[in-house]
Formats: C-alpha cells, sequence, structure tokens
C-alpha cells in the first residue's frame, strides 16, 4: 500500500484520468473531491462491501428456490394470457417450405 501525505488543497493523480484532491479538514474528517471519468465506479468501503456481499448471496441461490421462483412467474405469465414458451407443434418442420 502507498502512503502519502498531502495537505489541504492538494491532490495526487492516478492513471492520468483521476484526480484526489483534500477538500476540507475537520477534526478527525477528510473530505476528498475526485474527479474521475464518468464510467468510473467510485464507492464509499462500506457500500462497496453492502454490494459485494449481496451479489455473493444472490450467487448462493439454493436450485429449489430458484425453480419456485420460475414456477411463481410462469403462473403469473398464464394470468396474463402470455405464452412462455409455444407449443412444440407451432414450430416449423424441417422441409416445411412455402
Amino acid at each position: 500500500m502507498l502512503v502519502l501525505t498531502r495537505k489541504l488543497g492538494e491532490s495526487i493523480t492516478i492513471d492520468d484520468n483521476i484526480k484526489i484532491r483534500i477538500e476540507k479538514i475537520r477534526g478527525k474528517q477528510v473530505r476528498l473531491g475526485i474527479e474521475a471519468p464518468k464510467e468510473t465506479r467510485i464507492y464509499r468501503e462500506e457500500v462497496y462491501q453492502a454490494i459485494k456481499k449481496q451479489n455473493e448471496d444472490a450467487s448462493q441461490a439454493r436450485p429449489d428456490a430458484t425453480r419456485a421462483v420460475a414456477k411463481l412467474l410462469k403462473a403469473d405469465a398464464l394470468s396474463d394470457g402470455v405464452t412462455p414458451n409455444p407449443p412444440m407443434s407451432a414450430a416449423p418442420k424441417l422441409g416445411d417450405r412455402k
């Protein structure tokens, strides 16, 4: 880990396109200004960890829970009059050219 000391108003640059500037110091708090491309995702650490945990939890879904959700979605689609998958008889057969 690189540790730098900066004073109020000073900054650091990362990869020519990210600049972090010390905007305000009050007691134990430091306010940072960050200039970065719009596509750069910037999170406070606690938010990043919460997102990471939610993604890990979602990827650990049990197969029976996944099937239950699929069943509910299929029932909902049928109640709306939507056929989720057309019957195989509706699919054109090979050689059926007109």
